[in-house]
């Protein structure tokens, strides 16, 4: 293992690999990945939809995406977070083409582009149809392997490392299974999100908020956690994680219908707002479920294969068939608070990705933003580092931290370090988390209250009580529960209905409440 590293990146997503390649490339720069599974595997390789960005010659414009992302936002985006975004984000594309990303293109070679909901243009460029994080995957994983210093793979980040109130490494349990610190001038958390809070959820199994859990502990600024995005078309079936039915679907003309088969939203609305009118309509039909109606697109097949495979290995034929579905918790909009660079409040530690608050997402996260938003903030905490930046600015989601559109909030108490004692009973932590899951799921889901939000602390409280021993599944669920107790504080605090949180006791917005809540 190397003495020190100049960067380590916790996570292989899309964000930590684009840091990382970027990283490698330059000369005598020493770069280490840890990631808990093998390098391939990670919430990147799920997405489905593509990469919204405005590529030029046609009438789309960056000004057009902007406002597109401040509408999802719902009064919370940072709107130079975005500028940032929507203006970089064209040449990190292009950076993934070079890299050798295969994105689709149509007989003259122009990149085919996609529109899906909150989108007011196609502008989603794709791979595969839908298996557009698969293929970026692909291509960062060939290139990090080929450059990064030392990669870590099956290995467990258990606590940031600080000394005299700096970030200098991580310390963790590797696959050998001895616990280690790995030492670094610079870590980036990039290990994506926590849909593993809730019982259905589109994430994969390692999704348990490891990163936001470890900044919590360490002390760093979080924000913004209340927000969960909800993807409305999820296939209702029992495989867990649950299968996606793109957005691009809806985008081709896909029609989502109650069970009695009639129209009741607008299907290109953004997700929360489809969510919402799903749950309603469940409510009042007493049922689990809603139905997409993909009957009348052409060459489902050739255009959606990726789908289409997964469809019949469960027997659905899209042809007739209308397909089950009910929203599932998809994406987080918050997290590690970060300026414009991705620093976070902690000196040493930086984040992107799913696992930041950079201010981008706001309330509610536009579709196909998110692989943008790791991809254009993965290259710019490299670009800072390179230039000998230290500790955070004053821009981004990192204002809410002076009170700049923010408020700290009280009542919070830090997590414990994750144990290195005996294990904890493993049927009794497994119990736990499914109750932890379900709870979450049904009390601080797509619709929430004071009463459902009290009611799931009391079952977080318990599973927390069970996370008290070494391994995995004890480490995973103290994870989770630091994220879960996060969220509940931050919903309970936000006395209104904003994005993709709903109050049914506080069903109006509160001007006074565009702001972000801060745990720190």
């Amino acid at each position: 293992m190397t003495a020190e590293l100049d960067l380590l990146v916790v996570g292989s997503g899309v964000a930590g690999l684009s840091a990382a390649v970027r990283a490698a490339a330059q000369p005598g720069v020493r770069v280490g990945v840890l990631t808990k599974g093998p390098l391939e595997q990670s919430t990147t390789r799920w997405a489905q939809g593509g990469v919204a960005a405005v590529l030029g010659g046609d009438p789309d414009s960056t000004d057009l995406h902007l406002a597109d992302t401040l509408a999802a936002g719902a009064g919370l985006c940072d709107v130079d977070a975005v500028r940032v975004l929507v203006e970089e984000g064209p040449v990190r594309v292009r950076d993934l083409v070079a890299l050798g990303a295969r994105f689709d293109r149509d007989a003259d070679g122009k990149f085919e582009l996609a529109r899906e909901g909150g989108h007011s243009l196609p502008r989603i460029v794709h791979a595969g149809g839908v298996a557009t994080g698969a293929e970026i995957e692909r291509a960062l994983v060939a290139a990090v392997r080929s450059e990064a210093t030392e990669i870590h793979e099956h290995a467990f980040a258990l606590d940031l490392v600080i000394e005299n109130g700096r970030c200098v490494g991580v310390r963790a349990a590797l696959a050998d299974g001895t616990i280690e610190v790995v030492r670094a001038r610079n870590v980036l958390l990039a290990s994506g999100g926590a849909g593993q809070i809730f019982s259905v959820t589109t994430n994969p199994l390692e999704a348990t908020g490891d990163g936001i859990a470890m900044a919590l502990r360490a002390g760093a600024a979080v924000a913004d956690v209340e927000f969960v995005q909800f993807h409305p078309t999820a296939l209702h079936h029992q495989r867990m994680p649950r299968p996606l039915l793109s957005e691009a679907l809806r985008g081709h003309g896909a029609l989502i219908r109650d069970i009695n088969g009639e129209r009741f939203v607008d299907e290109m609305l953004p997700r929360d707002q489809v969510s919402r009118a799903m749950v309603r309509r469940m409510i009042e039909l007493h049922t689990d479920h809603c139905l997409l109606d993909v009957t009348g697109l052409d060459q489902f097949d050739v255009r959606f294969p990726t789908i289409a495979a997964m469809l019949s290995s469960l027997d659905f034929n899209p042809a007739t068939d209308l397909l089950p579905i009910a929203p599932a918790a998809h994406y987080l909009c918050g997290g590690v608070v970060t300026d414009l660079n991705g620093a976070s409040s902690l000196p040493g530690l930086w984040a992107a990705g799913e696992v930041a608050c950079s201010g981008v997402h706001g309330a509610n996260r536009l579709a196909s933003n998110s692989l943008l938003e790791g991809m254009v903030f993965g290259a710019r905490v490299v670009e800072a580092i390179e230039n000998g930046t230290e500790g955070a600015e004053r821009t981004g989601a990192m204002r809410a931290l002076d009170g700049d559109g923010g408020r700290r909030l009280e009542g919070w108490s830090t997590p414990a370090p994750l144990s290195a004692a005996a294990p904890g009973d493993a049927v009794a932590i497994a119990t736990a988390r499914d109750d932890m899951q379900w709870a979450m799921t049904v009390g601080a889901g797509v619709v929430r209250d004071a009463t459902s939000l009290a009611a799931t602390e009391r079952k977080v409280d318990h599973a927390r009580a069970l996370a008290n021993g070494s391994g995995v599944a004890s480490w995973e669920l103290a994870n989770l529960t630091a994220v879960a107790s996060a969220l509940l504080v931050a919903a309970d605090a936000r006395t209104e209905s904003r994005g993709a949180h709903t109050r049914d006791d506080w069903p109006e917005t509160d001007p006074d409440l565009a702001l972000r809540l801060v745990i720190t």
